[in-house]
């Protein structure tokens, strides 16, 4: 999982602010709670750490709908899933607050505006994508990308490689994927293996110190769902509701999966879509751009729905967008939906619409099952080594996935062939420029990719 610490984005009380308030603020409505996510998902840029952020600062100080304790000890639990946290966190709020209905609002809110505006974005890409104006915007942006993937991975490292050996196990992750090309989840699950037998064996080299051990000292007030309020009913363990919610939600993918496959063939790319997003959303371990390879391999490699170049516009474009960035799988459904012409060549379209909304429905669905039937075992979660080692050695693993991603993407954006001729020096200045930007003066993603485009404008 990726280790966040929050509290340089968290605002406390300091000495000559006002007392926090005495009194917890009134219930809140199911529609008051709608028009907030829906607000949410159009305003959450800046990846999960922004996001998270974003969340603290209105429903922990602002709305005091819950309190920090109750928010970290989600968010605790939503690290040690495979899936988007920033969105399982949202789920999970939203569950706690106004029971299952409340989570599926939440969390597809979350998603929805970031779907449908990349489905628009990715219509234009595909249909202006080559015109001059575009072009040289995308020559600018894609630099940056290769500096934004390398910050990422050098972020995650940081706070993740405490030890030699986790150093040691992200090196042999980033030797099995750029060198050996071995695939993915083979990574994950040694990574894990290795993980469950240091926390046996070594456990003082697979604690990382937690994503979230600093408490604050500060109070916001009382809170809706505040420290000592009871559980509420619906969130109380019971094994049979663990068990009809998850075979509830199997049982939604299977015949989900069905209908595709019933009508467009087993072998079709909607249910090749399906099935492949499912096994990529029980993977993203480490978040988004831990998955990416996965989807590269698959998609790019594996069943062709896009090329090289095309991932890395996705990308693009994903980082430009609100939501999750594991959102770029809506790119990947709708370019690969468009290009197999899955309704016939008159209706792309609408190939392009259907293989981006099956794209994002099997990602997510996992993310609502977790939370939906895991919720009330958050307490047990906490603090189990024997549990958190695995999670550990994986999220060592993604420091070097993350890194082979970065030298996939260089070597298409830089065009690093056999003759240095050939090679794009300015490109690379870009990615420099940006990487510098980056690690040492701390820029916006958003603000630095506007800054490349128009580099790329005015260089191509």
């Amino acid at each position: 999982m990726l280790p966040f610490c929050f509290a340089h984005h968290f605002r406390r009380n300091e000495p000559g602010m006002s007392h926090p308030p005495s009194e917890a603020p009134a219930a809140v409505s199911l529609a008051a709670a709608f028009r907030y996510w829906l607000k949410l998902g159009f305003i959450s840029f800046g990846g999960p750490a922004g996001q998270i952020a974003i969340m603290h600062a209105d429903l922990v100080e602002k709305r005091r709908w819950i309190s920090e304790q109750r928010f970290l000890h989600a968010l605790n639990y939503c690290m040690l899933l495979p899936g988007p946290e920033a969105t399982q966190l949202a789920v999970y709020i939203g569950w706690l607050m106004h029971r299952t209905v409340g989570g599926i609002i939440a969390g597809t809110l979350f998603v929805l505006p970031s779907l449908l505006l990349l489905m628009l974005l990715s219509w234009l890409y595909l249909a202006f994508g080559h015109t001059p104006l575009v072009a040289g915007v995308l020559y600018g942006i894609k630099p940056a990308i290769v500096a934004i993937v390398l910050a990422a991975a050098w972020r995650i490292g940081s706070r993740t490689l405490k030890t030699h050996w986790l150093t040691g196990i992200a090196v042999a992750a980033f030797i099995a994927i750029a060198l050996l090309d071995l695939p993915f989840p083979f990574v994950v699950l040694a990574a894990a293996l290795a993980g469950f037998a240091g926390g046996r064996l070594l456990p003082a080299k697979f604690r990382t110190g937690g994503a979230h051990e600093e408490r604050s000292r500060s109070s916001y007030g009382p809170a809706l769902i505040d420290d000592t309020t009871p559980t509420p009913a619906h969130a109380r363990f019971s094994s049979k509701k663990l068990l009809v919610v998850a075979a509830a939600g199997i049982l939604l993918a299977a015949a989900a999966w069905a209908m595709l496959a019933f009508f467009t063939g087993t072998s079709g790319p909607l249910a090749q879509m399906g099935w492949f997003f499912t096994k990529a959303a029980l993977l993203t371990f480490g978040g988004a751009y831990a998955v990416l390879p996965y989807v590269v391999q698959g998609a790019v490699e594996h069943f062709q729905w896009l090329t090289p170049t095309q991932m890395i516009d996705g990308l693009a474009l994903g980082e430009t967008t609100p939501g999750p960035l594991i959102m770029i799988v809506a790119f990947v459904g709708f370019v690969g939906g468009w290009t197999k012409a899955v309704f016939g060549p008159e209706a792309l379209l609408l190939a392009g619409v259907a293989g981006a909304v099956v794209a994002t429905f099997f990602t997510f669905l996992p993310s609502f099952i977790f939370i939906l039937a895991g919720g009330p075992l958050v307490e047990a979660t906490r603090g189990n080594i024997r549990l958190t080692a695995p999670l550990t050695a994986i999220s060592a693993a993604v420091v070097g996935v993350i890194a082979s991603l970065a030298v996939f993407f260089a070597r298409h954006v830089f065009h690093l062939g056999n003759s240095p001729a050939e090679w794009d020096f300015t490109a690379m200045a870009i990615a420099a420029l940006a990487a510098l930007a980056l690690l040492r003066y701390k820029a916006g993603t958003i603000p630095l990719i506007a800054a490349c485009a128009l580099i790329g404008l005015v260089v191509s």
